[in-house]
């Protein structure tokens, strides 16, 4: 098994390499999907021209001008110094574009040539075949021009042809040809990808915002048929979600309304009797409806009918501090910095004075924070009351749920505070955790996009 680890681990690690370099985003992969069968198949279209196409040509070019060498060696070999070879090297220079030039009685170094790149190499190989004599090819002496010398019987032949009879053009012109084509479909296809990725951008920013609380009027399906129905349906849920909220809040309002009529007319009868132990029970009970009614009642104000407008955070929460310290809260306040984001003002302030309330009722020292944290905005509420048991944080965010177990209002609550609270900054795109407390009371953390 050890070894089995061992053979996969540098797969695996190559696996994570890739995937690490490869875009995450929808444009970069699909230009991508693009680009590398593009690329393999330029460089397999140069590969099969290269080996075929320009090899081909070199090598007839190659010949050519072995041919001339070899045909100007015959005519050279049994002709005397004089006029008539002075005719054939003006000849050669008109027709061929050859410069020639014959030193008798020379002798060429005694050295192997050894070529130097693929030009020497394929036309030493044609000098070979052809003129089956000993000789040096020099590419470097003169710009532009190949320099050959031929070894014969009685002297050496000097030949200068131009580097142009030796090299394609066509092969510069085909790199040329499919580099600027890769560009031009390059761009191509970016533009269009770009067109084509646009419409789900739009789709999850509209998204995103309405996950935040925030409307987007001026959104409409756009772009590739897929992409409509993707965003039709996202409409369609849309306004179904906020029909829903809108129905449930006001069948709550209605009935929290409706309540307190009865309610009321229980608090005259109860107040008529005389007081005796069943009585404060009863007026009891009928303090806790009329809380949790009151809860009811502050919930259905503000969800679902307050639009996000842009809000100074700190000038809110100075607010929301000062009305707890007039209700007589001993509470410290830390915001350094003003930040505004769009919010439901009243509702949002309901979810800051219901935390704070909560904080006071069960500690006698509370402070609170604010602060941005990337794209983030933290308000932080602590007391140092008993805090709440850790596998019991999530459970208080139900309705109606009361560690206090006792039927007063003013030690238990109505249980809706906390729920009111986190349902609020949810539909901000937020969040509420609770944990511990530096004091060793209770902290509250609010998390709200910016």
């Amino acid at each position: 098994m050890a070894r089995l680890d061992d053979f996969y681990r540098p797969a695996r690690s190559l696996r994570i390499a890739i995937k690490r370099t490869l875009p995450r985003g929808l444009l970069g992969r699909s230009l991508l999907i693009i680009i590398v069968p593009l690329v393999v198949l330029q460089v397999v279209s140069g590969i099969v021209f290269y080996d075929r196409h320009w090899a081909n040509v070199s090598r007839h070019r190659a010949n050519a001008l072995s041919g001339d060498v070899a045909m100007l060696m015959e005519l050279l070999r049994d002709m005397e110094p004089g006029v008539r070879q002075n005719e054939v090297f003006d000849m050669a220079n008109r027709a061929l574009d050859l410069r020639v030039s014959f030193e008798r009685e020379d002798i060429l170094p005694n050295e192997t040539f050894e070529p130097k790149g693929n030009l020497q190499r394929t036309l030493g190989r044609s000098l070979e075949q052809i003129v089956q004599r000993p000789f040096l090819i020099d590419t470097v002496s003169e710009p532009r021009r190949v320099l050959i010398a031929v070894q014969n019987p009685d002297g050496v032949l000097h030949v200068s042809a131009s580097a142009e009879r030796l090299i394609s053009s066509t092969t510069k012109i085909f790199i040329m040809w499919m580099i600027g084509t890769s560009l031009i479909l390059f761009g191509v296809a970016t533009i269009f990808m770009r067109n084509q990725v646009s419409p789900l951008r739009r789709l999850a920013s509209a998204a995103e915002n309405f996950g935040k609380g925030r409307d987007t009027p001026n959104f409409s399906p756009s772009g590739a048929t897929e992409v409509r129905q993707a965003a039709s349906a996202f409409m369609s849920m849309r306004d179904r979600i906020q029909r829903q909220i809108q129905q449930r809040t006001e069948m709550l309002a209605g009935v929290s309304h409706d309540l307190r009529t009865p309610l009321t007319r229980m608090k005259l009868q109860l107040a008529m009797l005389q007081d005796n132990t069943e009585i404060e029970e009863l007026n009891s009970d009928v303090a806790a409806m009329e809380g949790m009614i009151e809860g009811y009642l502050n919930f259905a104000r503000g969800e679902g009918s307050e639009t996000p407008i842009p809000t100074d955070a700190r000038k809110l929460l100075n607010e929301v501090i000062h009305e707890a310290r007039r209700n007589g809260v001993q509470i410290t306040f830390d915001m350094p910095e003003s930040i505004e984001l769009p919010l439901a003002r009243n509702a949002f302030k309901r979810s800051l004075t219901n935390l704070i309330d909560n904080a006071a009722r069960h500690g006698e020292q509370v402070s609170v924070a604010g602060q941005r944290n990337g794209s983030v905005l933290e308000f932080v509420v602590d007391d140092d009351g008993p805090g709440i048991p850790e596998d019991m944080r999530e459970e208080v965010f139900r309705p109606f749920f009361r560690l206090d177990q006792s039927r007063n209002v003013a030690t238990g609550g109505t249980g809706l505070g906390l729920s009111i609270a986190r349902d609020i900054v949810r539909t901000h795109g937020g969040d509420i955790m609770l944990s511990d407390a530096p004091s060793g009371g209770l902290r509250a953390t609010i998390r709200v996009p910016i």
